[in-house]
């Protein structure tokens, strides 16, 4: 449950889309801490061990987190997470801090997160603050021996704050609209606060095309079918399928796109129905001859799944978005690491273009990393473009 707020939802109010623009993390396994400030595109460069991936999970677990998953969901390994530099508390008790800011309808609202991980991975403090510092939501472990954390937020009525115990699990700025009534101006304060965070984190896509999944046909109309696209893409055929006839302008938009990135004519792409019941996409060159996707390079089958990620949105990509808020008032983060692996400069140009037209609309932004970024400055300039280069 969510509650929708009026900065959000008010009628005729410009839109002003949730999004994360910066991200502190203290786990970067051998770095002591970092911060990013992510724009629309923000690409992350540096040698192996630099923290790429690092930074682009962390993203991923705080969005797994405000969906609703426990810790142990959301950080599946997390010895991970434990800087190697940081030294236990004199109860031995190790553990990293990470934390967000989104800008919205609120204004810049503060989300820091402190997690143990030994010897019990757990939550030990939470606290949600607005630019001013004005305190919206805090928690505290109280009592090792309990599973819950006491916390408090803030009210402004008869009483200042409201306490009561929440789990020590569970991110508790996603629980508060179902523990906050919202009968105050302090209480409706802190649902808004708390809804913009959810909305600009939930709304992300981690993204990793796997070419040797994308090459096997897929089946269609099954009960596991959702017609949505999974994060390796191995479903790539069904979900052409489905959004060659749902919007003829964004499949040609597609079209263009993979005519751009891939070797030789490419007039359509197309899905074709095999004997066997399961369904294969294929380039239509435009003289009677058809290329199945099998037969196309690592690259160009990355290069086609990211454009069809970059050009479509929540109702097709395997998200979880905030489903009573509009699209129309939500941003969807993709999350690409290892951009340009298996492509050639000139995909990565194409791709790089793309990426930033799309994101200057301000319905996706695009968080990646990349090994050279040569190509991306040819395909995209000015201010457009933030790179940020994590061995300097």
């Amino acid at each position: 449950m969510t509650v929708l707020t009026p900065g959000l939802t008010r009628p005729g109010a410009p839109t002003v889309r949730p999004a994360l623009t910066e991200l502190r993390l203290t786990a970067r396994t051998f770095h002591l801490g970092t911060t990013l400030e992510p724009g629309p595109l923000t690409l992350l460069t540096g040698p192996s061990g630099s923290g790429r991936t690092s930074i682009l999970r962390a993203y991923e677990a705080l969005a797994r987190l405000a969906a609703g998953a426990t810790l142990e969901e959301a950080l599946p390994d997390p010895a991970a997470w434990t800087p190697e530099r940081s030294a236990p508390d004199p109860e031995g008790r190790r553990g990293f801090r990470i934390g967000c800011t989104t800008t919205g309808p609120t204004g810049p609202i503060h989300l820091d997160l402190a997690v143990q991980t030994h010897p019990e991975l757990r939550i030990v403090g939470e606290r949600l603050t607005t630019d001013d510092g004005t305190e919206l939501f805090t928690s505290a472990l109280r009592d090792p021996t309990r599973s819950t954390v006491q916390a408090a937020w803030h009210t402004a009525g008869l009483a200042p704050v409201t306490r009561a115990p929440l789990p020590g699990d569970r991110l508790g700025t996603a629980l508060l609209p179902l523990r906050v009534a919202g009968k105050t101006a302090g209480q409706r304060q802190v649902l808004a606060g708390a809804e913009q965070v959810v909305v600009a984190l939930r709304s992300v896509f981690a993204c990793d095309p796997r070419p040797e999944r994308m090459r096997a046909p897929t089946a269609t109309g099954t009960p596991h079918d959702t017609g949505r696209l999974l994060p390796h893409c191995g479903n790539l055929a069904s979900v052409l399928r489905r959004t060659r006839t749902e919007c003829s302008r964004r499949h040609a938009r597609l079209v263009a796109a993979v005519r751009a990135g891939c070797t030789g004519p490419v007039v359509d792409l197309r899905t074709e129905d095999l004997p066997d019941g399961r369904t294969h996409a294929v380039l239509d060159r435009g003289d009677g001859h058809h290329t199945p996707l099998p037969r196309l390079g690592d690259g160009e089958l990355r290069y086609l799944a990211l454009a069809l990620v970059l050009l479509t949105g929540p109702g097709v990509l395997d998200v979880d978005p905030v489903t009573e808020i509009p699209s129309a008032y939500q941003c969807l983060t993709v999350l690409a690491d290892d951009l340009d692996r298996s492509m050639d400069a000139r995909q990565v140009r194409e791709l790089a273009r793309l990426a930033a037209e799309m994101c200057e609309r301000g319905h996706v932004r695009l968080l990646g990393s990349v090994r050279d970024t040569a190509p991306v400055r040819e395909g995209v300039t000015g201010e457009a473009l933030t790179v940020v280069d994590l061995d300097r």
